[in-house]
């Protein structure tokens, strides 16, 4: 009978436990990282060496600035020139200070945009880069500098429609906060707890090695979730910002997958670790008899 119930416990811990993980890392995601400034604009401030956005920025600051030029036979010329100095400018510690400050004025805009109406994209305005950019040109004498205009100019980050279907999931997860991990491990205490005074100590190996199995499922279904997601968002976001995007996107969801590979390994070391104390138990016992 004990052993039953004790199998029984196992399963449905089991289970709850591969739904409870994902749902756990999600929502303590949302509120200690995408809702915290501090922590939003640390994960995305390495982005100012990534080769896809200061591409996407040199880009977006070339084409604003030759519109406002017409040099005729000379307007290719002018273009490349002014490709080069704005991309060679993206390499310097100003653009990187420039980079942070704009995206801890975005954060608010970000984070409203996921709480906000149906059919607003989530997007991260460059204008505050494109003035330091403006302005650090214009110091270093370049043609035209003063030419390029300082508007709102934005990277899509998610498409109007993906954020659409993510904005209630969001709003739950922000919900939730990090209550969810919290009953994981009340959780965990309270099965391990009880199998142990009900069924001894094979009961409480078989119950932690349901924990360790738990948690490598729930991290599987995590990185599962988290790569169906990186390309979902994608698919919506227009080709000139897809690899900016994605460069954003990783970087803000680097912590998910670093706790995929935590998760992932606590749980095999207590699936192994209970499954051979229930063995050498076993022998043990075996040996008496």
């Amino acid at each position: 009978m004990r052993t039953s119930l004790s199998v029984t416990l196992s399963a449905v811990l089991l289970v709850v436990l591969t739904v409870l993980v994902p749902f756990s890392a999600l929502s303590a995601w949302v509120d200690l990282e995408i809702d915290d400034t501090d922590r939003y604009v640390a994960a995305v401030s390495p982005l100012s060496a990534d080769p896809a956005v200061r591409g996407t920025v040199a880009d977006l600051v070339t084409d604003e600035a030759m519109r406002q030029i017409d040099l005729g036979p000379l307007q290719d010329t002018v273009r490349d020139f002014l490709h080069e100095t704005v991309g060679s400018f993206t390499s310097t510690e100003a653009f990187r200070t420039a980079w942070d400050a704009a995206n801890r004025s975005a954060h608010e805009a970000v984070t409203a945009a996921l709480d906000g109406d149906d059919g607003e994209a989530v997007t991260i305005d460059l204008a505050p880069v494109i003035e330091q950019v403006k302005q650090e040109l214009i110091r270093q004498g370049v043609p035209f500098a003063d030419q390029i205009p300082v508007q709102r100019t934005e990277i899509t980050v998610i498409g109007a429609d993906r954020a659409d279907t993510l904005r209630d999931s969001f709003r739950w997860l922000r919900y939730c906060s990090i209550w969810p991990a919290v009953a994981t491990l009340v959780l965990l205490v309270l099965v391990v707890g009880i199998a142990t005074v009900r069924g001894g100590l094979r009961a409480a190996l078989t119950a932690t090695a349901a924990v360790g199995a738990g948690f490598v499922l729930g991290a599987i279904v995590l990185r599962i979730l988290v790569a169906v997601g990186r390309s979902r968002v994608l698919d919506e976001v227009p080709g000139s910002d897809r690899d900016a995007a994605a460069a954003v996107v990783d970087a803000l969801t680097a912590s998910l997958r670093t706790t995929v590979w935590a998760v992932l390994i606590v749980g095999a070391v207590l699936l192994v670790g209970a499954v051979v104390a229930r063995v050498l138990l076993g022998r043990q016992k075996a040996g008496r008899g």
